[in-house]
């Protein structure tokens, strides 16, 4: 009888044990799972710091361009200013010459010619130098443009490159970071049975980041699917590593 007892109290020990060693499979499986996808996250944010970098340089040469079109179009208005002033310069000069033969003329019908030919001149001057206010008055405020384009610019930039200097700060502490989490996966993995590690694998390879689900009210986290009182039960005995029969995700019964 008490050998009896005593068998029953080995085979007991075993199980408890069994149970122990299952839970602390299914514990070391969620600590590697949580890696994993610490893991991923960080890799998926380093690979979008080119796209936020290119991002900050477009902005930059959005920049830069928006600043050289004021400017060239400021530059331009200041040459068609100067060419009108240069034409105004040649009727001048042309009225100059026609009144010098008017006063040398002495047929009346050949002076009036020359008068008229001088009034059409100075009309075309007069046209000129109204022209010529519109954009001086046009440069003057394109002026004032420049000037406020040119603080919007070195704004920008400054802007921008502090956030350039944060996304290299932010690659240095995410790499670090990587490697940290690399190396406790890497300790975690070498700790666990091969072939549970390898069934791991391929479900978070898969699975889309979640292996090891809980079960809650008897429903699979997962796949959101209830699952078998069978299974639940074989969950909740510990004796197992337990597989959602829909989704194949490893179970385990939450603290």
């Amino acid at each position: 009888m008490q050998h009896g007892w005593s068998a029953r109290l080995t085979a007991l020990g075993r199980a408890n044990t069994f149970i122990s060693y299952v839970r602390d499979e299914l514990e070391q499986l969620l600590i590697l799972q949580d890696r994993q996808q610490k893991i991923r996250q960080i890799e998926n944010e380093i690979k979008n710091l080119p796209v936020q970098r290119k991002h900050l340089e477009a902005q930059l040469a959005e920049t830069a361009a928006s600043l050289e079109a004021i400017k060239h179009k400021a530059k331009q208005v200041e040459v068609d200013r100067k060419k009108l002033e240069l034409d105004v310069g040649t009727r001048t000069e042309s009225i100059n010459r026609l009144k010098t033969q008017q006063y040398q003329t002495r047929k009346n019908d050949e002076f009036q010619a020359i008068g008229h030919e001088i009034q059409r001149y100075e009309g075309e001057i007069s046209k000129l130098e109204d022209q010529e206010l519109e954009l001086m008055d046009q440069a003057d405020k394109l002026k004032v443009e420049v000037t406020a384009e040119e603080k919007k610019a070195a704004t920008a930039k400054d802007s921008i490159n502090r956030q350039m200097n944060d996304l290299g700060e932010k690659s240095k502490a995410l790499e670090a970071r990587l490697q940290e989490l690399s190396k406790e996966r890497q300790e975690l993995s070498e700790k666990m049975d091969e072939d549970l590690l390898d069934r791991f694998e391929r479900l978070f390879a898969s699975k889309g980041d979640s292996a090891i689900v809980a079960i809650e009210h008897g429903i699979c986290t997962g796949c959101h699917m209830k699952l078998t009182i069978a299974t639940v039960k074989d969950a909740e005995a510990g004796k197992e590593i337990v597989n959602c029969e829909q989704c194949g995700r490893i179970l385990y019964i939450p603290a």
